[in-house]
């Protein structure tokens, strides 16, 4: 059946209006004032924002980490995702040294499969270069629509690659049209460190900041740039949560590289004195890169406004404080590093950055859903309101306030590491391919009904960095 959404005000990363929405087929069918409601079911958005449908490109779902295995899974997640005001995820497949990629990938789509309730996309990590990973990889992006490979520069001794295999990385992306993904923090230092702090006695939650200091974090992020331009590749630079690391990213930008920067919620509103609560409850905190003093905000508020990072990624990566985090009683390294944030990633932005004036109307409609979809491959199918894309759509109410809690909120977790904040802004509705996923903030949509999205390669939507110097 076809509907038509009436009376709201449309926003893109361009434009902001007043007009309808007619749907059909799934797709947005026409834009315009007083289309014909004749057979169509009319849902009146009075006094709201349409939005394009949020796109989460940083998710780890059903992921075995530490031990132990995230709370939520591709069912929970994706359904916590929807009443946040997501309606498309891209998760991070995870890759053994030794099997082919396809196995892998197989494995995440099991994990999807009967489970998702909005669409979704793999990234895939690389974790050594050879012969046989270089053959498969034409392959990953044909047939499988994988366009996006991840490399950690840490976790050593259980995801951290050498610097030859991200460089090879970087060529191979270059050649094959994907972009590069990097987790950056210098993992070696970081490791020799935490031995240090264990050694000397430094057991609690606190210390997985104090040995993972910014400068490693900036540090990483200038050689994996440096590697960027010696490649002429393209590099996407994960979860940054510091001024070193920002620094190092408008730094090969300003000279004109392909270099992109995501940050996350929890680096613009949380800081390094939450790893310090009593009783333990700093392992609550306990994610990678770490929380940071709280003057590195206003640097990342700063670099959303001015372009130098483009995009707020969740890192959604849940474990139960009882049970799980509880893993690192006595021994901080072996606390399982995540949190559960895919459910409050756009109202935050929305709340800290639309309405106290740090980022525009446009910018949150870019830096939230427009820009991702360019960058991975999935604009303009995803990440915008136009004629002919997906009718993935957030009816979404500015003014109407909420407290963030674990009390109330639809992840598979026990805690929230928002707690008692105050929101203003949240989604009302959310439209994943025309169909209702939340209504009335109530979940009706059905597991199973989200599709697996196979992206386009890098750089069709992905303007270059000198394209958009011109622009600004």
């Amino acid at each position: 059946m076809k509907k038509i959404i009436k009376n709201g005000t449309i926003v893109t990363a361009a434009d902001t209006y007043k007009a309808d929405l007619l749907i059909e087929n799934g797709k947005i069918a026409m834009i315009g004032q007083q289309l014909d409601e004749s057979g169509a079911e009319v849902i009146d958005a009075k006094g709201c924002y349409v939005f394009p449908g949020g796109i989460d490109p940083h998710t780890h779902l059903d992921m075995p980490f530490g031990g132990t295995v995230t709370k939520d899974d591709f069912q929970s997640g994706t359904i916590a995702a929807a009443f946040g005001g997501t309606t498309t995820i891209i998760d991070f497949c995870l890759t053994n040294k030794g099997e082919p990629l396809q196995k892998a990938i197989e494995t995440w789509h099991n994990k999807a499969k009967g489970k998702a309730v909005i669409d979704y996309s793999f990234h895939l990590m690389i974790s050594e270069i050879n012969d046989d990973v270089l053959a498969e990889l034409p392959k990953v992006i044909e047939e499988e629509g994988i366009t996006s490979f991840k490399v950690f520069m840490a976790y050593k001794n259980v995801f951290q690659a050498d610097d030859g295999t991200l460089y090879r990385t970087l060529l191979a992306a270059k050649e094959l049209g994907a972009l590069v993904m990097v987790h950056a923090e210098n993992g070696d230092v970081i490791d020799y460190l935490i031995k240090q702090a264990l050694e000397q006695g430094h057991t609690d939650p606190i210390y997985h900041a104090l040995t993972r200091p910014p400068e490693l974090e900036g540090e990483a992020t200038g050689r994996a740039c440096q590697l960027t331009e010696l490649a002429d590749s393209q590099l996407y630079v994960v979860h940054v949560s510091c001024a070193q690391a920002v620094e190092k990213i408008a730094e090969a930008r300003n000279k004109g590289l392909n270099v992109w920067g995501e940050t996350c919620p929890q680096y613009l509103v949380l800081d390094q004195s939450y790893l310090e609560r009593p009783n333990f409850e700093g392992a609550k905190y306990v994610w990678s890169p770490p929380l940071r003093e709280k003057w590195h905000q206003e640097v990342l508020w700063n670099a959303l406004k001015n372009g130098q990072l483009q995009t707020l990624g969740s890192d959604q990566c849940s474990f139960d404080f009882k049970g799980q985090k509880e893993l690192g009683r006595g021994d901080f390294s072996k606390i399982p590093n995540g949190g559960p944030i895919i459910e409050d990633r756009v109202s935050i932005l929305f709340s800290e950055g639309v309405k106290k004036g740090r980022i525009t109307l446009n910018q949150f409609v870019d830096i939230m859903s427009t820009r991702i979809a360019k960058l991975f491959g999935l604009f303009p199918k995803k990440g915008t309101i136009a004629v002919g894309s997906d009718a993935d759509l957030v009816i979404f109410d500015p003014n109407v306030e909420r407290v963030i809690s674990a009390k109330t909120h639809h992840m598979a977790v026990d805690y929230n590491p928002f707690e008692g904040m105050k929101v203003t802004g949240e989604p009302v509705s959310v439209l994943s391919r025309g169909e209702f996923v939340i209504r009335d903030k109530a979940f009706v949509g059905k597991p199973g009904s989200g599709q697996y999205i196979k992206r386009e390669k890098y750089g069709k939507y992905a303007m270059s960095t000198k394209d958009e110097q011109l622009t600004i």
